[in-house]
């Protein structure tokens, strides 16, 4: 689908800094932002409460406006808006969820078979429990895991790194999920 001219022009007058054309522009895709959110912590396992979200979708939004709405300014126009604003919410949201676990930022999501009713885990110990789960796991399926989870990484990047095609990657990915979940490691 190509750019509509409805975007168009509010993208143009977003970059023009026209009257009320931010906040015209966040009211259109606010719903987009915050399912990208939603979808690419449940893609990863994880939990994430309200505020969290609100964090993630705020933090795409500033990522938009960055240094005079640079990202915005490399649109190039040879696909929707929403597209490509798609692929940049899950770039920020991915980043960011993948630092919160690595523990280079303050804990922000927690597995999603954590949060339960024993409240709030720290990141230390969600690591510990996932590299525990890891080792328990074949090596070339603890890769895969690590490299999606916890790195971030797309099908494309783990299939280039491992050798395999990106068509095995989600089904190795729902096998290793079933082996620790069910303790069949």
């Amino acid at each position: 689908m190509s750019l509509s001219e409805i975007d168009r022009l509010l993208l143009e007058r977003c970059l023009a800094g026209a009257p009320r054309a931010w906040q015209d522009f966040v009211d259109r895709f606010l719903g987009l932002v915050v399912h990208v959110a939603k979808h690419t912590a449940s893609s990863r396992n994880l939990s994430i409460d309200e505020s969290t979200r609100d964090d993630l979708v705020a933090e795409v939004f500033l990522t938009l406006v960055a240094n005079d709405y640079a990202v915005l300014r490399r649109f190039r126009r040879n696909s929707s808006l929403a597209t490509y604003l798609t692929v940049i919410s899950r770039r920020v949201i991915a980043r960011r969820l993948t630092s919160s676990l690595n523990g280079s930022t303050q804990a922000i999501a927690q597995p999603a078979a954590m949060a339960d009713h024993r409240g709030p885990v720290t990141r230390l110990e969600n690591r510990e429990e996932v590299q525990s789960l890891l080792t328990r796991l074949d090596p070339d399926e603890a890769d895969v895991v690590r490299m999606y989870h916890l790195e971030g990484k797309s099908y494309h990047e783990i299939s280039l790194a491992v050798g395999m095609t990106e068509n095995s990657i989600g089904p190795l990915l729902s096998r290793a999920r079933a082996k620790m979940r069910d303790g069949q490691v």
